[in-house]
């Protein structure tokens, strides 16, 4: 499961090589609100020089954030949509499924990755999710709240639509949504809160400004030791249950119980 999604600014090649050798799962090379708009040419053509041939990282790949469609960049950036060595898409103020199912026509397989951060992209989410294409949403908190215009909104004010981009995701079938970035960068406390929310709302990953977030977006989304030894007690009893409810440390371990400790399990990479 790709967890960290690292952005790097479009307009800043000296940093892309430090991105792919972060640690990040995914590289964002952004566009978009990292580009100043007279830089915006420039970095484009950059870019695409850049994947123009064999993938930056065997392991990494690289998704570029274009600008959002209506803005006078969106078409000239679809160009990237050529590029050998694009690993994927992120769409900014994503609305309208109709538009992301062409561009799943225009290259197949090629990953698609919502970002939703609008009023109009929350109310269509689900659909969103169900286009071609897409692998996961991402939540854009910060727009959002501008759109919406939210005054000084805590964290509990965001819950619904954090709770609304896991549904969605899990109705369509798609990898689980990330997070929206942690803007002070250099609060390691304050990350770790972030994640934490994440995780326990069913989110799967989060969005990063800075390398030095991702060792705490790793740390915080991998199951401790007791949740990887309680899953493993909950299998084991289980197993030798043969198929019948059983008692656990107080309570029943039955189906859904299963479920979750095999997806520990899975998050941890011990599933099997």
């Amino acid at each position: 499961m790709s967890r960290t999604w690292l952005f790097v600014p479009g307009h800043r090649p000296e940093r892309w090589a430090k991105a792919m050798a972060s640690g990040a799962h995914r590289v964002i090379v952004d566009l978009e609100d990292a580009v100043a708009p007279a830089d915006k040419p420039a970095a484009r053509a950059a870019v695409a020089a850049w994947l123009a041939g064999a993938p930056p990282s065997p392991t990494v790949p690289v998704f570029v954030r274009l600008n959002a469609v209506g803005t006078p960049w969106h078409a000239d950036d679809l160009a990237l949509l050529d590029a050998p060595a694009l690993g994927g898409l992120m769409l900014p103020k994503a609305e309208d499924p109709v538009l992301l199912a062409a561009l799943a026509s225009r290259r197949p397989n090629l990953p698609l990755v919502p970002l939703v951060e609008s009023a109009a992209g929350l109310a269509a989410a689900r659909a969103l999710a169900a286009a071609p294409g897409v692998e996961r949403l991402a939540f854009g908190h910060i727009d959002l709240q501008a759109d919406l215009g939210l005054r000084n909104a805590t964290e509990d004010d965001l819950l619904p639509w954090r709770c609304e981009l896991v549904l969605a995701s899990r109705l369509a079938g798609i990898a689980p949504p990330l997070d929206g970035v942690t803007v002070a960068f250099d609060d390691p406390a304050r990350l770790a809160v972030d994640v934490a929310r994440a995780r326990r709302l069913g989110f799967g990953g989060k969005l990063c400004i800075h390398p030095a977030q991702l060792a705490g977006v790793h740390e915080g989304f991998q199951p401790s030791a007791d949740e990887v030894t309680w899953a493993q007690r909950v299998l084991a009893v289980a197993a030798s249950s043969g198929g019948a409810a059983v008692a656990l440390d107080g309570g029943m371990v039955d189906r859904p119980v299963i479920l979750r400790a095999e997806a520990v399990l899975r998050d941890a990479g011990l599933a099997g």
